[in-house]
């Protein structure tokens, strides 16, 4: 795979594939983080003397124009990044498009949603050719759109003569690609999140890689009802607890150290002023001071944040992705802030993937700590569940 700095760019025109799906409320960006994660592709591109013409999506307008999902608000913040102008297209193909690149020599332009036309995401062949006619060059640094075949991700991919991943792209696939591949050992793996069907093939492919795998959040309470565990009323996907049995013996099969919470804070409702107690997890072989009865599960207790944080501690790469309880209600986000500390204090490769492990390290404080904080959302589920992403698999 070719990168940006495999390329001769002077005086060429690049299409550069970004993510700038961002909120966006009353023309004002909420989090502007994958924006800020292209700068530095643009100025690069910018430095060696191309025209950037930036495309991108930006929710889902349902293949027709609508102001609501529009990406001029992006064009004007972008401007105050970069500290220069960005033009800003009406179209992202066609006249409308190739007029206002012909006016911005060597500078950068922002072409409206690539979703306003139902043929992106139908990777439609002639809508490819016509985004391809506005350059000379493509450049995919939007990762987190990479696991989705669209005409801007691999369709356009055929109809330009030289093609190369962005900085952003090239941090991801090796980061994401060395922890799969060639990790450093011990290998541990923290996954989250509401529930195990979300993250099936994650947990399948990583049972043959990591060493140690930790979890947390809601998903637990299915491989703890597999178990045989009171659960209380926390959310059990009731269809996946002999999937969730097959992966326990498969993990003590392959020698993973399978590690699931031993004590919980729990609430009779899911509600930021429940009443909460923190208890042991009912089980015959642990000490219990507490049964659940009719609470539910919502955050790791404080022995299983010092149980996960001694594996952690231990560990030369980490693959994190997921929160542990939720996090975003003050009474259940110590076990997630308890285990954003601990990944923080890793002296190794540490891994960030998903909106919520990534918003839980920035609330810890902790995500200038971090190696690689991946803006894939879907994309690094399915890149660590082993897919071929479809826009990686292109540049090749």
């Amino acid at each position: 795979m070719h990168t940006l700095r495999d390329l001769s760019l002077s005086g060429r025109r690049v299409f550069m594939r970004v993510d700038f799906n961002v909120p966006i409320k009353d023309g004002v960006i909420g989090d502007d983080t994958r924006i800020r994660s292209a700068v530095p592709t643009i100025q690069l591109a910018i430095a060696r003397g191309a025209t950037v013409i930036l495309a991108s999506h930006l929710g889902r307008p349902k293949g027709t124009p609508n102001p609501q999902f529009t990406l001029q608000p992006v064009a004007t913040h972008l401007a105050g990044l970069l500290g220069r102008p960005v033009a800003f297209a009406p179209d992202c193909i066609g006249d409308a498009a190739a007029t206002v690149i012909a006016a911005n020599p060597g500078g950068v332009v922002l072409l409206e949603n690539l979703r306003f036309y139902k043929e992106e995401e139908g990777n439609d062949a002639t809508f490819a050719r016509a985004l391809a006619a506005l350059a000379d060059v493509y450049v995919n640094d939007a990762f987190g759109a990479a696991h989705r075949a669209h005409a801007s991700t691999e369709g356009i991919t055929h109809h330009v003569k030289e093609k190369a991943a962005g900085l952003l792209m090239e941090a991801e696939v090796t980061y994401l690609g060395k922890a799969l591949h060639h990790p450093d050992r011990p290998f541990v793996a923290i996954l989250g999140g509401a529930k195990v069907s979300d993250k099936l093939e994650v947990i399948q492919n990583l049972l043959g890689k990591v060493d140690a795998l930790l979890i947390g959040g809601a998903m637990a309470y299915t491989f703890l009802t597999a178990r045989g565990i009171a659960t209380g009323t926390s959310l059990v996907e009731a269809d996946l607890i002999d999937t969730a049995k097959r992966l326990d013996a498969l993990a003590q099969e392959r020698g993973v150290r399978l590690e699931l919470p031993i004590d919980h804070v729990v609430a009779p409702a899911f509600a930021a002023d429940a009443p909460t107690r923190t208890i042991d997890i009912d089980s015959p072989s642990l000490p219990t001071n507490g049964n659940i009865g009719t609470d539910m599960g919502l955050d790791i207790g404080p022995k299983t944040v010092a149980h996960y944080r001694e594996i952690i501690a231990a560990a030369k790469t980490v693959v994190w992705n997921g929160p542990m309880g939720v996090f975003e209600m003050p009474a259940f986000a110590a076990g997630t802030m308890g285990v954003a500390q601990a990944v923080a204090n890793v002296s190794g490769t540490t891994i960030i993937g998903g909106g919520d492990s990534v918003a839980a390290v920035a609330q810890a404080g902790v995500a200038d700590r971090m190696t690689h904080i991946s803006t894939g959302g879907g994309a690094s589920l399915e890149f660590l569940g082993g897919r071929t992403l479809p826009g990686v698999a292109a540049l090749a």
